[in-house]
């Protein structure tokens, strides 16, 4: 869920073009809303999903088809791409309410609940969305910190031979991780980090591509594809720890899909005639086709190169020693785009809680006030005292709690879990039901209900996998010694 800005800062400029031009709805200049025409197309809509969806989860693939098998691993990677496909889909048609051609326009997922089924499901999906958030800031710190240390490992193992112990700690990393994150926190809002939008999907398919193609020598070179077909071995792990594991994977797999979230706000950059939910339904088929072809690939190859010794992170699990220098490019590419990533992610979460603190607190200074910095060459600088305060406690709390429990594949199969099916699957089949006013009981509203309930089994078994994983990995780890 990676990268999504390209669409939020599309329809920032719309928004903010449009304050200083007097509305004229249904001029040739302008939406029916006022606001000047939008101009995204089927493409640059694919392009803004497929930004979206490739990111940190990719990595994790080829590990949750080692705990599946050659036969579930890409049934399920095919069965999520098609609930993603389809869900998205019916969330499209909820752009607009009541009419989805004319209807009144809703500019964000919580503004899409809020008119289809409003009151306390407002406030529920508010705070999955928050708590995801919030998750994923935990994620990218463990994740950056990796790749780090992958890095120190790499060059460790190519100048004392790949038998050397070359332990790190990932401590330091997490640390300044967490500094630099304190710094570009400051960035008030999406407005101004459009650049860091572009650099980390440039990123994502850099490493996401390095791990494809190692992936690919490696089977070429040893002319085996490893794996079976039911996946890792009885013996390999316990049978405990193959169910939990299986659980687990299901969670990785629906983390790497999840996008939902910003399906409206990247339809809301798109023009019409034709109707915008006919243009996103396009879009939508094209990118999680491409995602999917994109995800296998990696998958079966990370797969087919390692066999039940699958590393849970494929470019820092060390399946791959060389060449180096190409894993250190991959592990940079990795840092930078989640140093992008955590921002873009953040942002909402801090609007969010600035907004609210303004709205107790109206005439606290604190809150409030802005001091203008001059910085040489640019525009002034406003620094607000509250927004410098929270944000840094913020990202201090994110830091300390992956200092805390530094694991990969069991916090994405977790942040999966979590936000899978209430924001992929149950809120776009309530909202598709209350706007197409499908009567209850009715075929159409039993198979939608039989679908949803199919994926909240799905989730609570990858939430209930991971969690275990976290409780079977803090039995053998010490707090703030971590290294590898």
């Amino acid at each position: 869920m990676s990268e999504n800005t390209g669409s939020r800062q599309h329809n920032h400029q719309v928004f903010d073009v449009s304050l200083n031009v007097p509305p004229q709805p249904g001029s040739k200049c302008y939406d029916d809303d006022g606001k000047l025409k939008r101009s995204g197309t089927v493409w640059t809509a694919s392009a803004h999903i497929i930004t979206a969806v490739i990111g940190s989860g990719v990595l994790s693939l080829a590990w949750a088809t080692a705990q599946l098998g050659w036969i579930a691993g890409p049934t399920v990677l095919f069965l999520f791409s098609f609930v993603t496909y389809y869900t998205s889909s019916l969330l499209a048609t909820c752009y607009r309410s009541g009419d989805p051609d004319t209807g009144k326009r809703n500019y964000t997922y919580m503004d899409a609940v809020r008119s289809n089924l409003g009151g306390f499901k407002v406030k529920v999906c508010g705070a999955i969305q928050y708590v995801n958030l919030f998750g994923v800031a935990i994620g990218y710190t463990i994740a950056a910190s990796i790749s780090l240390m992958a890095i120190e490992r790499s060059n460790c193992f190519h100048s004392k031979g790949d038998s050397s112990p070359c332990r790190v700690s990932s401590n330091p990393y997490m640390i300044a991780f967490g500094v630099v994150e304190i710094f570009l926190s400051q960035i008030p809002d999406f407005d101004q980090i459009s650049w860091l939008s572009i650099v980390a999907a440039v990123m994502s398919f850099t490493y996401s591509s390095i791990g494809l193609g190692l992936g690919v020598a490696k089977v070429a070179e040893s002319g085996k594809i490893k794996g079976s077909l039911t996946g890792i071995s009885i013996g390999v792990v316990t049978e405990t720890q193959k169910i939990w594991r299986s659980f687990q994977a299901l969670g990785a797999i629906a983390f790497a899909y999840s996008y939902s979230l910003i399906l409206i706000e990247i339809q809301d950059t798109v023009k019409s005639p034709p109707s915008e939910y006919k243009t996103m339904k396009k879009a939508t088929f094209i990118s999680v086709l491409i995602t999917t072809i994109f995800y296998m690939s990696c998958g079966c190859f990370g797969y087919a190169a390692f066999g039940d010794l699958s590393p849970g992170n494929l470019l820092t699990g060390f399946g791959f020693y060389n060449p180096y220098w190409l894993l250190d490019i991959a592990n940079i590419a990795i840092v930078v785009h989640l140093v992008g990533a955590y921002q873009v992610f953040c942002q909402p979460l801090f609007a969010f809680i600035e907004k609210s603190a303004k709205e107790y607190f109206p005439n606290s200074k604190f809150i409030t006030k802005e001091i203008d910095i001059p910085i040489p060459g640019f525009k002034h600088f406003k620094l607000s005292p509250f927004r410098l305060v929270w944000r840094t406690i913020f990202v201090i709390i994110t830091t300390v709690i992956s200092m805390l429990m530094p694991f990969f594949n069991d916090v994405v199969g977790i942040l999966g879990a979590l936000g899978f099916w209430p924001l992929t699957v149950y809120f776009p089949v309530e909202m598709y039901i209350a706007q197409m006013r499908i009567p209850k009981w009715s075929a159409r509203w039993t198979s939608l209900q039989i679908l949803s309930m199919a994926c909240l089994i799905i989730s609570i078994a990858a939430g209930v996998g991971s969690i275990a994983g976290v409780v079977s990995d803090l039995k053998v780890y010490k707090p703030f010694k971590t290294s590898y």
